[in-house]
């Protein structure tokens, strides 16, 4: 975890060695509210504008803590052990996806609507989402985008997606960080936190989850990227009764390698 957030930013080599190098990791402090000024976001490297062709491989995944952290909010060892098997059979399976990334006043940013809506359906292999949009929230909003030269189309931190079915998502940015090491390699990550909810007549309580989602990208050429991607669930003190003994710590990591090619009808416009 980063411990001061008003400090100079860490190097992406420190980066790298706090996020990739070790699975005790712990889950890191919202952004400072000095970023809290209606267009925060997590900006990428300017080489990652446009839309993309991504080929996403899952390569490893484990438990730090025991299996017993991913059973849900009450510890279920049985929903853990079949969470587990369910990623270890992806293991190694390649899921190709669309990407966009588009450039902004304050940086590049990602499609949040085109992206999730892409990822959830393409994982789910077969259509889920019915409609996805931004939230307003006060570290971004539109009205705040829009006084302060942005456009309709920024990207902001907050989604809701209702899927074909009694089902919604919203998810928040809690955080976020990024360092570069030369103009052709990049680290950074940011802390979300989804919370899903029935939307019919069942009296459930929503589900609240926070993951940390943890970038490494180098440019190849004008045309490809390469990078990898580790995904770290921690637990929620609302809900989870094991929240205490993993003491912020990651219970599920999941590896990815990630292959961005540029979209052939996107090289002429981006040159």
């Amino acid at each position: 975890m980063i411990e001061n957030a008003a400090a100079a930013p860490p190097s992406i080599d420190s980066l790298n060695k706090i996020y990739f190098e070790t699975n005790t990791i712990k889950e890191p402090p919202p952004s400072s509210a000095s970023e809290l000024n209606g267009v925060d976001n997590l900006y990428f490297p300017d080489w990652m504008e446009g839309q993309w062709d991504l080929t996403q491989t899952l390569v490893n995944t484990e438990a730090p803590l025991g299996l017993k952290y991913m059973g849900g909010p009450n510890g279920d060892l049985q929903i853990a052990q079949k969470t587990m098997q369910e990623q270890i059979l992806q293991n190694g399976v390649p899921y190709q996806l669309q990407v966009n990334f588009i450039k902004t006043k304050w940086g590049v940013a990602e499609d949040r609507l085109q992206n999730l809506k892409n990822r959830l359906n393409t994982f789910a292999k077969k259509d889920v989402v019915s409609t996805i949009g931004y939230a307003d929230v006060g570290g971004s909003n539109r009205p705040s985008v829009l006084k302060l030269g942005g456009t309709e189309l920024d990207p902001l931190q907050t989604t809701l997606v209702y899927f074909k079915g009694p089902l919604a998502q919203k998810t928040f940015l809690v955080g976020h960080e990024e360092s570069f090491r030369n103009s052709n390699s990049w680290t950074g990550y940011e802390l979300t936190r989804s919370i899903v909810a029935l939307t019919n007549q069942n009296t459930s309580p929503p589900i609240t989850a926070d993951q940390q989602n943890i970038y490494y990208l180098e440019r190849v050429s004008d045309t490809e990227v390469r990078g990898k991607l580790r995904l770290c669930g921690f637990l929620n003190p609302q809900q989870d009764k094991l929240y205490f003994e993993a003491k912020n710590r990651a219970v599920s990591i999941a590896d990815y390698t990630l292959v961005f090619r540029r979209k052939v009808d996107d090289i002429i416009s981006v040159k």
